[in-house]
């Protein structure tokens, strides 16, 4: 079939904290069925955004925009041979009295209600923009023909994809992108890797990696040597090895890293305003391969250094919290007892 690309306008009018959304419930074959969207449609010939903006908005609403703001282009490629490129506006002026629509029930809706309304996943993408008063974007989203997102991209680069799960660590057949997970608070899937080494005195000893400033959560903190999300699709041990490549230069191979279980964590906390929901179920593995510091290469944007320190020492100030860091305790004892086997093991 050959692929068709359409025009199109969506736009969500504001008033009082709550938008203006459309339950489409009408039309048969609507690709949004039973979903709630903004108000909008397709192009006209010779129409212009702003032209179409209006026009959709007066017929499905009976309101004549006063205020309007333009606020990016999304890409939705369908999966099923249809691209649409739809132009995003919000409003927060208006005037007319309203009339009933025929393509659904029109229905102000208080915002943070809206995101547990029966919505796009990718819709939440652009939600989270438009709520971050992020400038003018280009979003483009990719689906599988069935309603499932596949692959996002903001202003041509690639967004975080994460696999959501249930509590036994399967997935739920739900992929959401990584902004969006950490503000709803969603399950997803982490990898931490514990790097380990004998110090003189036959102590063990933890390398801590200082995260960067600008990270997003918890900037500054010291953390677990190298630990990253899994994106959708990730195999456990694969994503280990690459966030140790990444994070710190440091090659791998499997057999140098040692499972020692799952840990599940969770915190909220705000940064830069907002509030930031962690909530992961992460796969830890230890290993005691032999780092070179001077050959470390470490990424800019999440580590700012890196410390060797005793791990005695660094349980202790974990739980005394005389080190700034980010590391839940009962994972740290989650080494510390595996450790504790390998001591046995050389005795």
């Amino acid at each position: 079939m050959e692929n068709q690309n359409m025009l199109s306008t969506l736009c969500y009018m504001e008033k009082d904290g709550a938008y203006l959304m459309l339950h489409r419930t009408v039309k048969k074959n609507d690709v949004n069925k039973d979903k709630w969207i903004g108000v909008g449609g397709h192009f006209e010939a010779d129409e212009s955004p702003e032209e179409c903006l209006l026009r959709e908005v007066r017929e499905e609403t009976g309101y004549t925009l006063t205020s309007w703001r333009f606020r990016g282009i999304v890409t939705f490629v369908s999966g099923d041979g249809v691209t649409e490129y739809m132009h995003l506006f919000t409003a927060d002026g208006f005037e007319g009295e309203p009339v009933p629509c025929d393509e659904g029930q029109l229905e102000w809706v208080d915002i943070e209600k809206v995101w547990k309304l029966n919505i796009w996943e990718g819709d939440k993408i652009f939600f989270r923009l438009i709520d971050e008063d992020a400038p003018f974007f280009s979003l483009k989203l990719e689906y599988d023909g069935k309603g499932g997102l596949v692959s996002a991209a903001l202003d041509g680069k690639p967004m975080e994809l994460f696999d959501i799960l249930h509590e036994d660590g399967t997935k739920s057949g739900l992929v959401r992108e990584r902004g969006v997970a950490h503000r709803e608070g969603s399950l997803h899937g982490t990898v931490h890797t514990w790097i380990v080494r004998r110090g003189q005195a036959g102590n063990w000893e933890v390398l801590l990696q200082k995260r960067s400033a600008v990270k997003d959560s918890n900037p500054g903190c010291y953390d677990i040597s190298s630990a990253g999300h899994l994106t959708s699709g990730d195999i456990p041990i694969d994503g280990a090895l690459r966030e140790l490549r990444e994070e710190l230069g440091v090659a791998a191979s499997p057999e140098e890293l040692h499972y020692i279980g799952r840990h599940r964590g969770s915190f909220q906390a705000p940064f830069y305003g907002r509030m930031f929901r962690d909530n992961e179920l992460s796969n830890v593995y230890v290993t005691a391969k032999r780092i070179d510091e001077k050959s470390l290469r470490l990424q800019p944007d999440e580590v700012e250094s890196v410390l060797w320190m005793d791990f005695e020492d660094c349980r202790r100030a974990i739980r005394e919290g005389t080190l700034p860091n980010c590391i839940y305790p009962d994972e740290f004892d989650m080494v510390g007892a595996y450790l504790e086997e390998l001591d046995r093991g050389r005795d």
